[in-house]
């Protein structure tokens, strides 16, 4: 094994090391306040029900540039969204009193309902073609696959939306864990520096062209990450740490009081 390859082997279980535990922070922290309030059930609920996944390249024969850790990343980010879920939907199971933001978005729920009409719909297309049609030319269960990489692609576009968009309106991040950003904005670095060892080693960029799914998610991520830091660390640092404060005082003395 080259030092490359072991660079790339390197990033890629150190990034879904980084991704994996950046779910645990928000449902620890929630356990930790007691609540779920300043946080909405968007993001954990739209996780829930997409996961990654494995494809072939089309051209050129290539092994793919998605990895085993992906698979590992998927079934692990599954479980662990759905636990986070049930924070929000079953508040009682964990002693928790119902907060705002436990109900999915309209915009959440028809990104979902609009997600599997159109992985239906091209799945259906497939079971009508010939079974002996030319896959290159003709519909195939790749396609579908593709179809479902455009919609975690879609998913990403929109699923941090609604917790920007309430930390803005409460003007703080206050019950929004920053750890799951900083380590997802970490794993979204090492993801696209695989990405780009595993097509030098292949002497060919059509890993990256190829991919252009892994390789925009990795990107949008970051953007947003970048907001959420921005938000906590300068927007709205002073607001989130007195209200932080103030709370986890509150709970130390086993005060009932809810802040506004």
């Amino acid at each position: 094994m080259s030092f490359l390859e072991f660079l790339s082997a390197l990033f890629g279980w150190i990034y879904t090391l980084s991704w994996s535990l950046s779910f645990y922070s928000q449902p620890l922290l929630n356990i930790r306040r007691k609540s779920t309030s300043g946080t909405t059930v968007d993001f954990p609920f739209i996780n829930a029900l997409v996961i990654r996944h494995q494809y072939a390249l089309r051209n050129n024969n290539h092994t793919p540039t998605v990895a085993v850790n992906d698979i590992v990343f998927a079934a692990h980010a599954f479980i662990v969204c759905s636990i986070l879920t049930t924070q929000y939907f079953l508040p009682s199971l964990w002693g928790f009193d119902r907060a705002p933001g436990t109900r999915p978005s309209r915009l959440i729920l028809g990104v979902v309902s609009g997600s599997f009409v159109a992985v239906a719909i091209i799945t259906l297309v497939v079971l009508s073609t010939p079974s002996d049609a030319d896959p290159k030319t003709s519909w195939a269960w790749l396609d579908v696959v593709y179809t479902i990489s455009y919609v975690k692609l879609l998913i990403t576009l929109v699923k941090y939306a609604p917790q920007l968009v309430y930390n803005f309106k409460n003007r703080s991040t206050k019950g929004w864990s920053i750890w799951q950003i900083l380590l997802d904005f970490l794993g979204g670095i090492l993801s696209i520096a695989q990405l780009m060892i595993d097509s030098w080693l292949q002497g060919d960029w059509s890993g990256v062209t190829g991919n252009p799914v892994k390789f925009a998610l990795g990107n949008v991520s970051m953007l947003y990450d970048l907001v959420f830091m921005t938000q906590h660390y300068i927007l709205y640092r002073e607001d989130g740490s007195a209200k932080n404060s103030e709370e986890d005082s509150l709970l130390e003395r086993g005060d009932d009081r809810r802040l506004d």
